[in-house]
């Protein structure tokens, strides 16, 4: 195995030495969220400023974890791997000769070292890091890099996709990808091992945000209308479950799926973070075998669309991005800068209770609180 991929699946502690320039004093700088992502897991996040990054943990409270200012643009794309020493990163603007937004850059902060540049002819949108791939999202192309080598796996097609949509599993066992298809509204579900494609017209509207479970087994995906949220079975493209987030248009801006397969949260423009909860059978139920009765009486609206079973009020001008924590909470991160945990009553729902709420740019670093796990 290549030793690259070793680093990933081991077991190491992050160095504090620096090839990238020391951190500011982030309390009296003009530091600038330019990107927030989430791990894997979302037991950690990643920031990209206007000056470079900052990494934090967040089991069992936030933590900063490491900080580095290499130079004055800062990066506009900030991926990291788990918990591991593994980045991604994409610089903000072409008047950086040194990270201009078309190349990719795989850093190993614990080699302190830029394990490959990848380049491209346009602008990087987004990128996605698993076990197994790295992937690269343009405006109208995808491609996949195999992790070990770093070499091209496959170059997929979508219609255009300004927002840099994709998503990846994250368990060995499986490789799964989705992204736009070819026409708005549509998905494309790829199993990377198989070699199978299957199309799900997802939407009527045009995409605006979609996840896949850890195992690729469930797609949730919203349109650029807003007000519904759907869950496919990302195999056979079968829909299973339908939310209702409200009756007026809105942006979703980011859409989560637990991790033990109970919970839907999504963050929105309207300023509410909706909490929704999943069939207990989710994974097996059948929409043909649903009583033909309740369809004839019910109108559509009551039998297809389900209410949120929690919520939590967050302010309207922030972008939020949502994950689950543990025992039933909600971890949100702005771009404004603030982390929030908050928890909902998993038997009776309704407003959460926030049980923390900081900002990130204050906390100290701690070093040394980042391994290569999850």
């Amino acid at each position: 195995m290549n030793s690259m991929v070793s680093t990933v699946r081991g077991i190491l502690t992050l160095s504090r030495s620096e090839t990238f320039d020391s951190p500011r004093d982030e309390a009296k700088s003009d530091l600038k969220v330019l990107s927030v992502a989430w791990n894997q897991v979302c037991s950690g996040f990643i920031v990209g400023t206007n000056h470079g990054f900052n990494v934090y943990s967040c089991k069992p409270m936030i933590k900063k974890s490491i900080s580095r200012a290499p130079h004055e643009s800062g990066f506009k794309v900030a991926e990291m791997l788990f918990l591991s020493n593994l980045f991604a990163f994409v610089g903000n603007g072409y008047n950086n000769s040194e990270y201009p937004p078309n190349k990719v850059f795989v850093w190993d902060d614990y080699r302190n070292c830029c394990l490959s540049e990848l380049t491209f002819k346009s602008e990087v949108i987004a990128v996605k890091l698993a076990r197994e791939h790295v992937v690269v999202v343009l405006k109208q192309n995808i491609y996949v890099y195999t992790f070990n080598n770093l070499k091209v796996d496959r170059v997929i097609e979508t219609l255009m996709n300004p927002k840099g949509l994709c998503c990846v599993t994250h368990v060995e066992s499986k490789a799964v990808l989705a992204c736009p298809g070819f026409h708005p509204g549509q998905v494309q579900v790829h199993d990377l091992r198989w070699n199978v494609i299957k199309f799900i017209k997802a939407h009527d509207s045009a995409i605006a945000c979609m996840t896949l479970t850890l195992d690729g087994s469930l797609l949730a995906t919203a349109s650029t209308k807003g007000t519904l949220i759907r869950i496919f079975n990302a195999v056979d493209g079968t829909l299973l479950q339908e939310f209702r987030r409200g009756m007026e248009r809105a942006e979703i801006y980011n859409v989560a799926i637990s991790s033990n397969l109970k919970w839907v949260a999504a963050s929105s423009e309207k300023g509410t973070l909706h909490v929704f909860r999943l069939r207990p059978d989710i994974l097996s139920f059948d929409p043909a075998s649903s009583s033909s009765f309740i369809r004839v009486i019910l109108p559509k609206y009551l039998y297809e669309n389900e209410r949120s079973f929690a919520q939590f009020s967050l302010p309207a001008s922030t972008k939020f991005i949502v994950g689950f924590g543990s025992e039933n909470t909600v971890l949100l991160v702005g771009i404004d800068g603030s982390f929030r945990r908050c928890k909902f009553d998993h038997a009776d729902g309704g407003q959460m209770v926030e049980l923390e709420h900081k900002y990130f740019f204050s906390l100290q670093e701690t070093g040394n609180t980042m391994v290569g796990g999850v």
